[in-house]
């Protein structure tokens, strides 16, 4: 449907001369890299062309909003869900348009996942038909293994090991990538069929028995997703979900939140700002708000705040309390958490706080021990499947993929202090392995959570692409 470049016709634009128009290229086009292409172009002269880059089938989506179960509900309500922030009702405006729109969705109301994703599309493929679409956006199909630079002048980007596409500047959008596997005493078991490292991959839950025990390692809003899932294909068997502690995501508020005067200034260290946040939890509960109402308040001011506080207590917060706000943090859709709650009371979905030590595969099942939580006793599980549900994996150091483990082979990135992605400038440009700044190279989107840390939502995503799309612009 979509035109998609050759190779000839990208050097050709790319090559150096009268004609020759600056190329900025987006490598990977899911949510943030399709979000950016789209604010790029609307920020940028006509002499700047856009490359899309994706290694994928499908452009503009990702993995969570490709997904085609109707019950994966989004996070956020759709009244906050605009790919632009000067048309906040665009995606409401959208859904109104559709041929099967329901007549009750406000900007409260939590829609499937996949409608976003089809949003998020269709701008995209409305940006291809304008007039002149053709010199201005370039869809490229392939996966980047490699950059290379010289002084002075464009990078290449080697695509296979003849193609090429010049770019004077590049943006990492490579999204979130597969959980990290647990660390057991034989890592053999892994590559047994009863393991399943990629909850959104298709085969995921292939071939399971409807009545056999399925082990999910996660207790977040994957977990969520992947019992929703389980139950959607009518499994009747018990479902185990483990983590270290056992927290589940909480709900949003029910119905109108009532209108709260403005909080106390926000501390920069994170005691006082604990704090603040359980004073001003209680106030809201007094005047008939909820303490969902204090952390939607904070999220313009969670970027500053992360980067005001000291390493020390960035350190602090990740090893103590990031389990507690992220299942504050990030709450689940009513209708999911009420289908959740459901579950649990039933007695097939069961929730453990412990770590897991040991998972061995036998002939029919796998046999999982693991030691609670505040306990010395081990328990077993016997499980026919097992889905890693514990979240993206976030060090680079350790995350396998090629054009990661080339780019840091080469010195033009370096991972985070805190080990949660790439280390970047409040701008966005990308370090190197001796911390200078590049000139040519930057990221966007999960990538960058060490930098901004709330970089997991559309509205947080949404903000920094447009951030960054205004200074690609002044480069450009």
């Amino acid at each position: 449907m979509w035109k998609q470049s050759s190779a000839a016709s990208n050097r050709e634009v790319t090559a150096e001369g009268a004609h020759r128009m600056t190329a900025i290229a987006i490598i990977g086009a899911g949510f943030s890299g399709t979000l950016l292409a789209l604010h790029l172009l609307r920020r940028t002269p006509a002499s700047v062309r856009v490359v899309l880059i994706e290694r994928h089938n499908r452009f503009a989506q990702g993995p969570a909003y490709a997904t085609g179960n109707p019950s994966h509900l989004l996070n956020v309500p759709a009244g906050r869900m605009s790919a632009f922030h000067d048309r906040p009702s665009d995606f409401l405006e959208w859904l109104a348009r559709q041929p099967d729109a329901a007549s009750d969705v406000g900007p409260a109301s939590f829609v499937p996942r996949r409608q976003f994703g089809v949003y998020i599309r269709q701008l995209l493929h409305e940006e291809l038909k304008r007039p002149g679409a053709a010199d201005r956006l370039e869809l490229v199909r392939g996966d980047v293994a490699a950059v290379e630079a010289e002084p002075h002048g464009p990078l290449s980007l080697c695509i296979g090991a003849e193609r090429r596409i010049a770019a004077d500047l590049a943006v990492l959008a490579i999204g979130n990538f597969p959980p990290e596997p647990p660390v057991i005493a034989d890592p053999a078991f892994f590559d047994t069929p009863f393991y399943q490292p990629d909850p959104w991959a298709g085969d995921t839950l292939n071939s399971l028995d409807p009545d056999a025990p399925v082990l999910l390692i996660g207790t977040g809003l994957t977990m969520v997703d992947t019992v929703i899932s389980l139950e959607d294909a009518g499994h009747r068997g018990p479902i185990h979900a483990l983590s270290r502690r056992g927290l589940t995501p909480r709900c949003h508020a029910a119905g109108a939140i009532a209108p709260r005067r403005p909080g106390a200034a926000i501390p920069d260290r994170l005691t006082d700002s604990l704090r603040m946040l359980r004073a001003e939890a209680r106030r809201a509960q007094r005047e008939g708000s909820s303490w969902q109402a204090v952390l939607d308040e904070l999220r313009p001011f969670g970027r500053d705040l992360w980067q005001a506080l000291p390493p020390q207590d960035r350190s602090r917060f990740l090893r103590h309390l990031r389990p507690w706000w992220d299942v504050h943090r990030h709450r689940l859709a009513p209708a999911v958490s009420q289908r959740i709650e459901a579950a649990r009371a039933r007695g097939q979905l069961m929730i453990h706080a412990g770590r897991i030590e040991s998972i061995t595969a036998g002939s029919e099942r796998a046999t999982l021990v693991y030691r609670p939580r505040g306990a010395d006793e081990r328990r077993t599980l016997d499980i026919a499947r097992v889905v890693n549900c514990a979240g993206p994996a976030c060090d680079f150091d350790r995350i396998p993929h090629p054009l990661v483990r080339r780019l840091l082979k080469d010195g033009f990135v370096r991972p985070d202090p805190h080990r949660l992605g790439l280390d970047v400038t409040p701008s966005g440009a990308l370090k190197d392995r001796s911390g200078a700044i590049s000139r040519q190279l930057f990221a966007v989107g999960p990538v960058t959570r060490g930098a901004f840390w709330e970089m997991t939502a559309v509205p947080d995503i949404r903000r920094q692409c447009e951030l960054l799309a205004a200074q690609l612009a002044m480069l450009a």
